[in-house]
């Protein structure tokens, strides 16, 4: 499913609007933390954007090692002039294999979702992060979850299912690939987000965010070059597909860390995991305006039920106790 020329153009205003105002919002200590909240909720929500338009013309597999190689060259600098090359010299090993899970994976997954499904439905399974990590730290941290998070994991997955069967997901659509497998993918990316971060607090304690961040795109880019190779386009890409790929790889993936390693310095982890309620707000508004994509009222109705469940079972929200 290609963009057309028009959703190019209209969409190096979005990155020219982007770009202009993170230095400008994140230099501002007055503003507070919101302000960094909401630019980061847009900035993620614009990657199912960029990676539509990239991966309509490079592919699901250059698209994502493009984007995490962009990140490296952008990311590696800082972190030699804040001095972390020791830390990642000593804990590579597992750094480097957090990037592959964390990374790697899940972007070359979801690049080939928004490929067959619209961007804004891709966004809402990617609010599910934090049920699979619910999930995934129940059963190999042994983080057994309370009674109102439970009952979280239960409404988020039901609105999970409410929303695909809501979908024509199982006939081939234009692109000759059933929807089914883009939420498949979807929902095995965000599997990956989950294992990687138990694997992260389990393995990789203490480090400075920076260094696990730029180790991470470094060992996703080395796991995806040769993939990337192999299914290389036959062609140059366009001008428009390199910015799409510029802007995932610098915006979305390099300053997108530091946005979200302030705010947690700022306004503590929980605040900080908010923000994924908020990018399919986002993304859904990305996708009407620049790729002409229908929101229905199923599809919003099933992602409120998702975003319900979800701060229950992360203990954002919690259940009146007796």
């Amino acid at each position: 499913m290609q963009a057309g020329c028009g959703a190019n153009k209209r969409c190096c205003g979005l990155k020219a609007i982007l770009l202009s105002n993170i230095f400008s919002m994140t230099s501002s200590h007055a503003k507070g933390w919101l302000a960094d909240f909401l630019l980061l909720a847009a900035i993620w929500g614009s990657s199912f954007l960029f990676m539509r338009l990239a991966a309509a013309e490079m592919g699901a597999l250059p698209t994502a090692a493009l984007r995490v190689a962009i990140a490296s060259v952008f990311l590696l600098p800082i972190m030699l002039a804040k001095g972390h090359w020791a830390a990642l010299r000593q804990h590579w090993r597992p750094v480097l294999f957090v990037g592959v899970l964390n990374s790697g994976i899940p972007f070359a997954l979801y690049a080939f979702a928004v490929m067959h499904i619209t961007t804004g439905f891709s966004s809402i399974l990617n609010a599910t992060v934090p049920l699979f990590g619910a999930v995934v730290a129940w059963v190999w941290l042994g983080d057994k979850p309370s009674l109102s998070r439970t009952v979280g994991l239960a409404i988020g997955f039901g609105g999970v299912v409410l929303l695909a069967s809501g979908q024509a997901i199982f006939k081939p659509n234009a692109s000759g690939i059933a929807p089914a497998w883009a939420v498949l993918a979807c929902l095995a990316a965000t599997t990956c987000y989950a294992l990687a971060a138990s694997f992260t607090k389990k393995h990789i304690p203490g480090l400075p965010p920076l260094v696990t961040a730029t180790g991470s795109q470094i060992g996703a880019t080395l796991a995806l070059v040769l993939p990337a190779l192999w299914f290389r386009p036959d062609h140059w890409p366009s001008v428009s597909v390199w910015g799409s790929l510029i802007a995932v790889g610098v915006l979305c993936t390099g300053v997108a860390y530091f946005l979200y390693f302030k705010l947690i310095e700022c306004a503590g982890p929980a605040r900080a995991l908010t923000v994924t309620f908020l990018v399919p707000v986002f993304a859904i508004a990305y996708g009407v305006l620049f790729l002409g994509e229908s929101v229905t009222a199923w599809m919003l109705l099933c992602g409120a039920v998702i975003l319900l469940g979800t701060s229950l079972s992360s203990g954002l929200v919690k259940l009146p106790g007796r």
